[in-house]
C-alpha cells in the first residue's frame, strides 16, 4: 500500500471532553463490570509496550496524545515479536507489567486467564468496532481492551490471466474458484492454479476462511470446547485437500514461499493473503503491475467469511496509572486517530466509521478488504489456542502432502485438542 500524506488530527480535544464526562461507576454491558474512568485529562506517566514496526512508530503518534494532555508522558518500549510472548508472561508472573500494551489477539485468553487484564470500561463503545475484531477482546463474556488494528485475508488473482482463461469477473463460490484455477493452468500458462499452504505452522490461517465460509464453528458445548471434527470442517478440509490431490496447488511448496515473484511471473496466479501484500507484489511486479491484479472476497459455500487478525490494546490490572492508561487506549480508538495511524503504519482501522475516510475509500482493493471485515471471524479466545492449533496444522499437512483422509485427520486433531483442553 502506498503511504499517504498525513492529515491533521481533528477531534482530539473533543475526545478528552468525552472522556471527562465518563465518571467512575460505569458498568460494562455483559460479563464482568469494567470500573469507570475518572474525569479530566490524562496525567502522569504511562508505560506502554508494543511490538515490531508498531512499537517503532507508536512514539510519534503518542506525541499527539501528549499535546492534547500536557500533563501526561507516554513512554513506549518497542519489543521484538519473537521475544514478546515470553516477556509478557514473565512480567505478569513477576507483577512488573506496563500500564498498557499492544497484545496479539490470540494471546488474550491466556493473559485474561492469568488474571492480568483490566476489563474494558463502558465509556469505550464496543459497538464501534468490527464484530469479529471486538470478539478477539472477549474472554468468558468480558471484554478486555480494544481491537487496535485489524487485517483480513482475501484472494489475490491476476485479472489479466483470468481474462486469458475466459474470466471477465472472478468466481463467487467454491466450484467457481476451482474451475478458474484449473483454467489458469490450462489456458493462461500457470504452473499452479492457486498457492495454498500445504500444512505446517500457520496453515490454519489459510484453512479457516474456507471453514467459516462453510458455516463451521470452532467451538461446541456452548463455547466450552474445541470443535475441529464437525461435518462442516470435514467438508472444508476435503475441498482444501482436493487442490493438492488434483495438481492445482503445489503439495511440495517450500516452507519459505516465493509468493511475490511467482505471482508477478504468472507461475502462481492466485493466493490468499492480507493487505500488506499489495505493496509487496507491486514492488516485484514493477511499473503498471497494480493494474494487472485484483483482490476478491473469499468464495461462498454457505456465506463468505475470512480470518480477522491484527492486535488488541489492553490495560493491565497492575497498572499504576489506570485512568490515564484507559484514556490513551480510548484515544487510540478514536476514528481520526485510527486514520492517522493507518497513514503512518498501513495498519487497517478496527473502528468501522474510520473506513468512511477518503484515505481508505479511494483505494478499491482496500475497500474490498473493508467489506470482508464485515463478516470476518476470529478464533476462540481459549488460553490453549496456540497449542491446540498446532495439532490441526499437523493434520492439515497430512491431508495436503500425503492425501490422508480428512475425517481421520480431524478426528486426530480433535483428540489432541480434547487432551490439551481449553485452559478453563
Amino acid at each position: 500500500m502506498a503511504r499517504r500524506t498525513s492529515k491533521t488530527l481533528a477531534g482530539v480535544s473533543a475526545l478528552v471532553l468525552v472522556l471527562a464526562a465518563c465518571g467512575r461507576g460505569d458498568d460494562q454491558a455483559g460479563g464482568q463490570a469494567g470500573t469507570g474512568v475518572a474525569q479530566g485529562p490524562a496525567t502522569g506517566t504511562i508505560t506502554v509496550w508494543a511490538m515490531g514496526a508498531e512499537g517503532e512508530k507508536l512514539p510519534a503518534l503518542a506525541e499527539e496524545f501528549e499535546k492534547a494532555n500536557p500533563g501526561v508522558d507516554v513512554q513506549v518500549t518497542a519489543i521484538p515479536w519473537d521475544a514478546a510472548h515470553n516477556k509478557f508472561t514473565s512480567a505478569i508472573a513477576a507483577g512488573q507489567v506496563p500500564d498498557a500494551a499492544m497484545v496479539g489477539s490470540t494471546w488474550m485468553g491466556e493473559f485474561a486467564g492469568m488474571g492480568a487484564l483490566d476489563p474494558t470500561p463502558s465509556s469505550i463503545d464496543k459497538g464501534s468496532f468490527f464484530d469479529g475484531a471486538q470478539r478477539t477482546t472477549e474472554v468468558d463474556g468480558t471484554s478486555y481492551g480494544i481491537p487496535w488494528y485489524v487485517e483480513t485475508r482475501l484472494l489475490y488473482y491476476r485479472k489479466d490471466l483470468a481474462k486469458t482463461a475466459g474470466y471477465e469477473t472472478p468466481p463467487k463460490d467454491w466450484p467457481g474458484l476451482k474451475e478458474m484455477a484449473k483454467a489458469m493452468q490450462a489456458k493462461a500458462g500457470a504452473k499452479w492454479g492457486i498457492g495454498l499452504q500445504p500444512g505446517g505452522t500457520g496453515s490454519w490461517q489459510s484453512l479457516l476462511p474456507f471453514a467459516w465460509s462453510n458455516g463451521a464453528s470452532l467451538t461446541k458445548d456452548g463455547g466450552a470446547a474445541y470443535n475441529f471434527d464437525s461435518p462442516e470442517m470435514r467438508e472444508t478440509l476435503e475441498y482444501y485437500g482436493s487442490f493438492f490431490a488434483e495438481g492445482i496447488a503445489d503439495k511440495e511448496a517450500p516452507a519459505q514461499p516465493t509468493t511475490e515473484p511467482d505471482f508477478a511471473s504468472g507461475r502462481v496466479p492466485m493466493f490468499i493473503s492480507g493487505p500488506w501484500m499489495m505493496s509487496a507484489v507491486e514492488k516485484v511486479g514493477g511499473e503498471g503491475f497494480k493494474d494487472k491484479y485484483d483482490v476478491m472476497p473469499m468464495p461462498t459455500k454457505k456465506t463468505s467469511s475470512s480470518f480477522v487478525g491484527g492486535s488488541d490494546f489492553v490495560v493491565f490490572k497492575e497498572t499504576k496509572n489506570r485512568d490515564s492508561a484507559w484514556k490513551f487506549v480510548q484515544w487510540l480508538a478514536n476514528p481520526q486517530t485510527q486514520v492517522k495511524w493507518y497513514q503512518r503504519s498501513t495498519d487497517l482501522p478496527s473502528v468501522k466509521s474510520a473506513w468512511q475516510d477518503p484515505a481508505l475509500t479511494a483505494d478499491t482493493k482496500l475497500a474490498t478488504f473493508g467489506r470482508q471485515l464485515d463478516t470476518a471471524q476470529s478464533p476462540p479466545t481459549f488460553a490453549t489456542w496456540e497449542q491446540a492449533i498446532t495439532a490441526l496444522d499437523t493434520e492439515v499437512e497430512k491431508v495436503a502432502r500425503s492425501g490422508a483422509d480428512a475425517a481421520g485427520a480431524l478426528k486426530a486433531a480433535q483428540s489432541a485438542a480434547d487432551s490439551i483442553g481449553t485452559g478453563k
